[in-house]
């Protein structure tokens, strides 16, 4: 058994905010993989099916982003995993809008989800960072991720979001690298666009050495034969 817990806020009022993309990408999962419906339990909703050979867990926490932590905990520690077998996908402002990348460990980059997680079970669970870009303003970020995304967002936001519900078995077998390469792709098609040929270069005609009449063998036939040759030449 893995988790999968996605982070955000409960609450229709919450639903289309950057913040709630962890929400997005597990309910696209669910969607995917054909996943029962959504039940509470572990002061979140859970739904539990199969990714590939791998039993995964579902979990969106309904304690608020600032106590995820409470539920992802819960729902590890009633299931005996490790962080090793906990995912967290969250926003992350230091990525690119469109942007994915796995982690295991690390820092906690002022996320208050995170904060949350890692003050209930350690720092060590693995994160899968969704990338929404940043406003430029420290001032500007708390009103950023609580505000919905704009229509232009959808340009990135529906394929990453598909890709991961498409891919996420790849994820769940740990081929991390197979599932960025994919989440990429899908948000970036021109980046599989085939890589123009290059032009054969012609070679050049071989080029064959006059051989002095010097070197030419002195004696037999094929001497006489060149010999005759090179008169030939001279008399030109």
């Amino acid at each position: 058994m893995i988790l999968f817990a996605g982070l955000g806020n409960p609450g229709a009022k919450y639903a289309g905010h950057r913040h709630n993309i962890g929400f997005l990408a597990v309910d696209e999962i669910a969607r995917n993989f054909n996943f029962p419906p959504w039940r509470s339990k572990f002061r979140g909703a859970v739904c539990e099916g199969q990714l590939g050979r791998e039993k995964v867990l579902l979990l969106k926490p309904q304690t608020y982003m600032n106590e995820s932590g409470r539920s992802v905990a819960e729902a590890a520690k009633f299931y005996k995993l490790g962080p090793e077998d906990v995912f967290v996908f969250h926003d992350e402002l230091d990525l690119a809008a469109g942007k994915l990348r796995c982690k295991a460990g690390g820092g906690l980059a002022g996320h208050n989800g995170l904060r949350s997680i890692a003050a209930h079970m350690g720092p060590d669970f693995n994160r899968v960072r969704l990338g929404i870009g940043h406003p430029g303003n420290k001032g500007q970020v708390h009103s950023w991720v609580l505000k919905d995304f704009a229509k232009h967002d959808h340009e990135w936001l529906d394929p990453m979001i598909d890709a991961i519900g498409r891919n996420a078995d790849q994820l769940a077998a740990g081929d991390t690298s197979q599932f960025q390469n994919k989440v990429h792709l899908a948000v970036n098609p021109k980046a599989d666009a085939e890589v123009p040929k290059q032009k054969k270069s012609k070679k050049p005609a071989p080029v064959t050495a006059k051989v002095p009449e010097k070197d030419v063998e002195k004696s037999g036939p094929l001497a006489a034969a060149l010999k005759t040759l090179f008169s030939k030449q001279d008399d030109k």
